[in-house]
């Protein structure tokens, strides 16, 4: 793109001396700053074709996070979220929604965008420099889309931008936007507020966190094969779909009931033999695995064993929890394990660094007590083992339509 470009705000045009140095890979050169109302027609039809392109596709039977984006777009999703947002009030987005997108989730951009998308905003959207091929695949065919006649205004409103590291870039669009969406780890975010916005911007920053899982051992011993190899297949997507890099990912499993010792026999030999079958395992990966465990062998004081099922499979067996054990985490299969009599045991280390709580054989009344009983400064999400992954338009702790809209109150 050259230098005479320009990013078309509304009515103003607005010069970037940078501009040269974005890569509009879908959507408008221009964005208009239009707000709209939430969950408006255009918008959840849109939703609905690329979700009927998407499904269609070979890509989609290839990647798994594919396929499950392509299912949340449908129109009937939506709908749903439609109902259970209705607050009785009129709402209209605030503007023009930043967003900043984390580089090791591939497809968490598109949720992001839908989350500006059905608030009823305008969306620049930065994407990460690094390529993936479902991404890549995606960002084609909302691009198709984007360019088909009847989209032509959500087109206008939608900028989907890649630009390596520059900090004059980020600190404009911070400086134009009524909100920032902030992906990524606690340096990043630090780094992206030090750019002042306008006085009505408001921040979403989904920083950096850390999630667990409570197995209640001696219900799990009471399934029977299929029922254990449903379980075992919701917590492999869990984990392994996205080898633990979502924030959402348990690292840490919690074990309860009395009969810990047969029932984690059971699950991890299960959990072993579907990996096996199921997960390529980079090398590099498996390096990686190694070497963290050496690091954590020097770095935990406390009494501790290396279960290891192959490469595939590294359990850390704890004799107690240290209260920064949400500082120690792996991916490619590299759990914590810790033998609990009660959650009572695990209090002392929630911290507002945790995120989501996947359960197995308990009770989720009981378990949203524990969190709000005890004024647990952390845990956001409770849900059973299988749905650690499954975004919601409540994330983190935030509302996102009621963040990213306004009322227009009127007596």
């Amino acid at each position: 793109m050259d230098e005479q470009k320009k990013l078309k705000l509304g009515v103003a045009v607005i010069q970037l001396s940078d501009l040269h140095k974005i890569d509009v890979v879908a959507g408008a050169k221009h964005v208009n700053i239009l707000p709209d109302i939430p969950f408006n027609d255009m918008s959840i039809d849109f939703l609905d074709e690329l979700s009927n392109v998407l499904r269609k596709s070979a890509e989609s039977k290839i990647y798994s996070d594919l396929m499950a984006f392509s299912f949340w777009c449908r129109r009937g999703n939506i709908n749903k979220l439609k109902r259970e947002h209705r607050d009785g009030n009129q709402r209209l987005g605030r503007g023009l929604a930043f967003h900043i997108a984390p580089s090791n989730v591939p497809l968490n951009f598109g949720y992001s965008f839908i989350f500006g998308l059905l608030s009823g905003n305008s969306n620049i959207i930065k994407i990460p420099s690094k390529e993936f091929p479902q991404a890549e695949f995606l960002y084609k065919t909302i691009n198709d889309l984007l360019k088909r006649k009847k989209y032509r205004s959500l087109c206008d409103n939608t900028a989907f931008v890649r630009y390596d590291k520059n900090n004059d870039i980020t600190e404009y669009f911070s400086s134009i936007c009524d909100a920032r969406v902030i992906w990524g780890g606690d340096s990043t975010i630090k780094n992206v507020r030090q750019y002042q916005t306008p006085v009505r911007c408001i921040d979403i920053a989904f920083s950096d966190r850390y999630s667990l899982c409570a197995i209640n051992a001696d219900i799990l011993l009471e399934q029977n094969s299929s029922e254990l190899k449903y379980i075992i297949e919701r917590f492999y997507n869990d984990t392994f779909i996205m080898d633990q890099n979502a924030c959402s990912s348990p690292h840490l499993i919690v074990w309860l009931g009395k009969k810990k010792q047969k029932a984690k026999n059971q699950f991890w030999e299960s959990l072993d033999a579907y990996v096996r079958k199921n997960y390529n395992l980079p090398s590099v990966s498996a390096v990686d695995k190694y070497n963290r465990f050496c690091q954590n062998a020097i770095d935990i004081n406390i009494p501790f064993e290396l279960i290891r099922h192959g490469n595939h499979i590294y359990r850390i067996v704890l004799g107690e929890l240290p209260d920064n054990i949400h500082s120690f985490r792996g991916n490619c299969g590299y759990f914590f394990e810790y033998d609990a009599k009660g959650l009572s045991e695990i209090i002392y280390i929630i911290s507002n660094k945790y995120q989501t709580l996947t359960y197995f054989g308990l009770n989720k009344l009981s378990l949203k007590d524990f969190v709000i009983d005890n004024k647990l400064n952390g845990i956001d999400r409770i849900v059973p083992i299988g749905q650690a992954l499954d975004i919601s338009l409540t994330w983190d702790g935030f509302d996102i339509i009621r963040s990213l809209s306004r009322i227009v109150d009127y007596k």
